[in-house]
């Protein structure tokens, strides 16, 4: 299984690893195994990830009951001017309009111009189609760009709903049909692409942040989301921080007609392994990545890789021909990346570029990210993305990275962690002795727990404890179960290691790492 995740290879304070390996063990073209802290097996951590360090277009829209003004759609499709700097456009009808924020990374013509319009079919589009050229070889009719996006409509024209199954990429998009007056919307399988809803009375609007929705009118807070973020670090989806707007959660698709708003999965993983020998995964992930990284790059702009040293990002720039690459370096020596990223670096003969972040840098980054995210987030590697996305974008507008797999290769240390045997019965005794609001109050009621509850112990903020300690009365009773959105996603029926990848697939990757990046990319 492969990701293209918008993530860099920058870890946060919060899940430190040590994972570089001496790239004479790299050799050019071949995956990487071996073992990191001695704790986790590191077993081909080898995914396929990029990202666009400008972020990837804007889309906006509401439909059934668009308001007469149609400043407002320009606002809204203006709130997502850093998303998409290159071209900006509307398209607007009595039932229907449509917004999108232009980056450039295919046909950089005019005729890449969104929302684009087929027919009674109109499209605003944002993400990637790594297979578009393939699927266009099997569509009849006149083309008349060179890019993904008019693939994508001739395709839903053809297909409907069921083109989701041929697309190979990220994505998050919406098609207005005005014959049949019906909105179809989607979001890529993992949640690369955000894609927001807010339903209205007689119609629903959608949007590629909070920010732009926030445009018709600001709403309340929500108490049980403000606590959720207490517990998991971020708003997990469906909810975000406001009442009434929502996330439609990955690989999910919307649609909206004669008043009627639906919500329908239509893709899920499979946590069953095809291949169960080493040694033919081994060959089968190196013809995988051999194929998909390059096809990755496709691109009419520079693309390049966050190159951190460690074994997923090394792999991706094994795979590419001596692409440039961009290390985030700090002034604290032993957290610094950089001294690997070097060696990685000259080994493959790469353009590599450095940045060295100060206090001065984190200030800047942290004094932009209430803007960036729209609601409370609280992963403190966001700056370093912010930071490193700044360095790449003076030299490339695309670059890949190796994030992703630890998610899919079990490289996470609490993999390790989460199997050991909790401690004795003494620590019942200390836990409930010692100040909650400490780190040994928290690293006791992790020793009390096991299955799902320590597992939230791991990924989580504030322990109940903590909130108990912390929270007035109004967050304190916002709701009833604290661990909802990873109890929904754990699965008693896969065996335990499975169970730990099917939950990191479904809450901290897409909620966490993609949305970290997804928004610190954007300023």
């Amino acid at each position: 299984m492969l990701v293209h995740l918008a993530l860099v290879d920058q870890e946060s304070d919060k899940n430190p690893r040590d994972e570089t390996v001496p790239v004479s063990e790299f050799p050019r073209g071949c995956v990487g195994h071996g073992y990191g802290d001695g704790r986790v097996p590191i077993q081909m951590q080898t995914p396929c990830t990029g990202y666009n360090p400008r972020g990837m277009c804007g889309i906006v829209g509401i439909v059934g009951c668009p308001p007469e003004d149609t400043r407002v759609i320009e606002r809204m499709t203006e709130r997502l001017h850093h998303r998409g700097p290159d071209d900006r456009g509307t398209w607007c009808s009595a039932d229907a309009q449509l917004g999108h924020a232009r980056l450039s990374i295919l046909d950089l013509s005019p005729a890449g111009h969104q929302p684009m319009q087929l027919g009674d079919l109109v499209l605003t589009y944002t993400g990637e189609i790594y297979n578009f050229r393939q699927l266009r070889r099997g569509l009849e009719g006149d083309f008349v760009s060179d890019g993904d996006t008019e693939v994508l409509l001739h395709l839903y024209a053809r297909e409907g709903a069921a083109c989701l199954r041929q697309l190979t990429g990220m994505f998050a998009f919406a098609v207005w049909d005005q014959r049949r007056r019906r909105l179809f919307a989607a979001r890529d399988r993992l949640g690369i692409k955000p894609l927001y809803y807010r339903p209205l009375p007689g119609g629903v609007a959608f949007a590629s942040e909070i920010k732009a929705l926030l445009e018709l009118g600001q709403p309340a807070t929500d108490p049980s989301a403000i606590r959720d973020v207490l517990t998991y670090g971020w708003v997990p989806t469906p909810k975000s921080a406001f009442c009434g707007i929502h996330k439609l959660p990955p690989g999910h698709l919307m649609t909206w007609q004669d008043g009627r708003l639906s919500i329908e999965r239509y893709w899920q993983p499979e946590p069953r392994a095809e291949i169960t020998d080493m040694a033919e995964a081994c060959e089968e992930l190196d013809a995988l990545l051999g194929e998909v990284v390059p096809d990755h790059t496709l691109s009419d702009v520079p693309v390049g890789v966050f190159l951190s040293g460690g074994i997923d990002s090394t792999t991706v720039t094994a795979y590419l021909d001596h692409p440039k690459t961009f290390t985030l370096s700090q002034d604290v020596a032993h957290r610094s990346e950089a001294p690997a990223a070097r060696i990685a670096a000259a080994h493959f003969g790469t353009d590599h570029h450095e940045v060295t972040a100060g206090a001065i840098d984190l200030e800047q980054a942290l004094s932009a990210m209430p803007n960036l995210y729209d609601e409370p987030f609280g992963d403190s590697g966001a700056w370093s993305v912010w930071m490193i996305s700044r360095l790449a974008r003076q030299r490339v507008t695309v670059a890949l990275s190796g994030e992703g797999g630890d998610e899919l290769f079990c490289g996470y240390q609490w993999y390790s962690r989460w199997f050991t045997t909790p401690s004795s019965p003494i620590h019942d005794i200390l836990a409930r002795l010692v100040p909650p609001v400490t780190n040994y109050g928290r690293s006791l009621h992790r020793n009390t727990t096991c299955g799902l509850e320590r597992y939230a112990t791991f990924l989580g903020v504030f322990t109940p404890q903590q909130k108990s300690a912390l929270l007035g009365p109004r967050l304190a009773d916002a709701h009833d179960d604290d661990l909802w959105f990873y109890r929904k996603n754990w699965r008693d029926d896969l065996d335990p290691l499975h169970r730990l990848q099917w939950a990191d697939v479904h809450t901290y990757l897409p909620e966490g790492m993609l949305t970290k990046v997804d928004r610190a990319s954007m300023d």
